[in-house]
């Protein structure tokens, strides 16, 4: 049988998977997925929202309002049982975004379809095996195909993970808890409630009969289907009754379970998304964090795939990506612990919301939820403060008018954007692949938790919106960013 051939085959149709497809096709890189259901719908309620940082992501591909207008705008963020305002956060995003992760994936298998991606369905990866040249991939259903690369974004129990043999060391799971939609025949108790189990909540849905509810279970379950008397054990566990519960749909079971992948790439094969880290959904992290691995990912990915990059070019997504990832796990960690009910947990909350009314304080906790104050440590001591970090969306002025920087990387290219005076520059390395964009900009350049930084005359940004050189009245180091991350 004739072994099918991609340039890059992805494990997983989810949130993350699809992200990926959309970056490489984008890029002009045969790739395709494999999915294990049939049909895109999902099992199950999933992640709820979209972050700061992701939002960004989607609006510097010229698809953030596909989002927005489907979902619910919170210019608030949850800490503690209260609400923090995020109406001043320097990003035009502002916000956390209220987006079910079915809608979620819907917009991102439609763009997927717009770039032709093929989705083998109903079948998973059996096994494979690489060599100096590839990977050869064989499905449960028999096909085999070919790749030159491998990307799993196949959740957290990953096959691709265990098949490549990456450790993924890190907590077990103490508490789990269930979502689900559910029909009620008794008026039930709305609103949140802690106890010693932790959070549960049953709000109404769009004033409807129907409720949405997150119940904790009295024991830790992991890994079996969830049930109709699994809701309704949890809800008489938490509340001591079922308030005439009468069906329930889209049940999911969720745990506290926190672990990472020991490496994101091993040879041919690469870990996204749940496949190279779960974690508590306290503080919505993981599907953001899934989608920005992908934007990470694909663009290195095509350029290696295209013989434009050496394959040392994806040590760096590990090298970046890992570094975030172990960070937002320590941070869940700390969310969850502080969700018990207990006496002392009650104080290190009210303790934590007295610092909270402090401005900075606010604004760096929810800079760091809403992943605005990354910064990949790739631009030495002397590095202007950009370097590293994600390019504000400023609006500039060129000779064809108004121009925000965002819409200059939907193309997925990256950007030279120099500022001031036109002034040629002679680039040696990969410059009939970068953009250049000559723009005026008089108004301040703010940062998160930074403020104020000096205003450069040169930026050089990756596909990614993270800005790889910036340059304050000389080119110096330019060429050599240029040859680090575009040859």
């Amino acid at each position: 049988m004739n072994a099918a051939e991609h340039a890059v085959l992805i494990v997983g149709a989810g949130p993350t998977g699809l992200m990926l497809a959309s970056e490489l096709a984008l890029a002009r890189v045969d790739v395709a997925i494999v999915e294990r259901r049939a049909a895109q719908d999902l099992e199950g309620l999933r992640a709820g929202g979209l972050h700061m940082r992701t939002l960004e992501m989607l609006d510097q591909r010229g698809i953030v309002e596909r989002f927005v207008s489907q979902g619910t705008i919170h210019r608030a963020a949850p800490f503690a049982g209260s609400m923090l305002d995020t109406s001043d956060l320097p990003t035009r995003h502002n916000y956390f975004l209220g987006l079910w992760q079915v809608h979620v994936e819907r917009v991102l298998a439609e763009r997927a379809r717009e770039f032709g991606v093929p989705v083998y369905r109903g079948c998973e990866v059996a096994g494979f095996t690489q060599d100096r040249d590839g990977v050869g991939v064989r499905l449960s259903d028999g096909a085999r195909v070919r790749a030159q690369y491998l990307v799993g974004c196949d959740g957290g129990r990953s096959a691709t993970r265990k098949m490549a043999g990456i450790e993924f060391p890190g907590w077990d799971a103490t508490t789990s808890f269930l979502i689900a939609e559910v029909d009620f025949a008794e008026e039930p108790a709305w609103g949140f409630r802690l106890d010693a189990t932790g959070h549960s909540a049953i709000g109404k849905i769009d004033d409807g009969p129907r409720a949405r509810l997150v119940v904790n279970e009295r024991r830790v379950v992991t890994g079996e289907v969830p049930t109709l008397e699994d809701v309704r054990a949890a809800l008489v566990g938490v509340y001591g009754r079922d308030f005439g519960l009468q069906g329930a749909q889209h049940v999911s079971r969720f745990t506290d379970a926190a672990r990472q992948a020991a490496n994101y790439r091993a040879g041919r094969v690469l870990l996204a998304g749940d496949a190279a880290h779960v974690y508590s959904p306290v503080g919505g992290q993981g599907l953001n964090l899934g989608l920005q691995d992908a934007m990470n990912l694909g663009w290195k990915l095509a350029q290696v795939v295209r013989g434009e990059s050496a394959p040392v070019l994806l040590d760096t997504y590990h090298a970046e990506r890992h570094a975030v990832g172990a960070r937002v796990l320590r941070n869940t960690l700390a969310l969850t612990a502080m969700q018990r009910a207990d006496e002392r947990t009650e104080a290190l909350r009210g303790l934590l919301l007295d610092v909270m009314r402090a401005d900075d304080a606010r604004r760096q906790y929810i800079a760091i939820i809403g992943g605005l104050d990354i910064r990949h440590d790739f631009g030495g001591a002397d590095a202007h403060a950009l370097v590293g970090r994600r390019m504000p969306d400023l609006e500039v002025t060129t000779n064809e008018g108004p121009r925000r920087v965002y819409a200059s990387l939907h193309s997925g290219r990256p950007l030279l954007l120099k500022l001031g005076e036109p002034r040629e520059v002679d680039l040696e390395a990969g410059a009939g692949r970068v953009q250049v964009v000559h723009a005026q900009y008089a108004g301040e350049w703010v940062l998160p938790l930074v403020g104020s930084v000096p205003p450069p005359t040169a930026v050089l940004i990756r596909p990614d919106g993270y800005v790889a050189w910036a340059g304050q009245g000389t080119f110096d180091g330019l060429d050599e960013a240029m040859r680090r991350w575009f040859e």
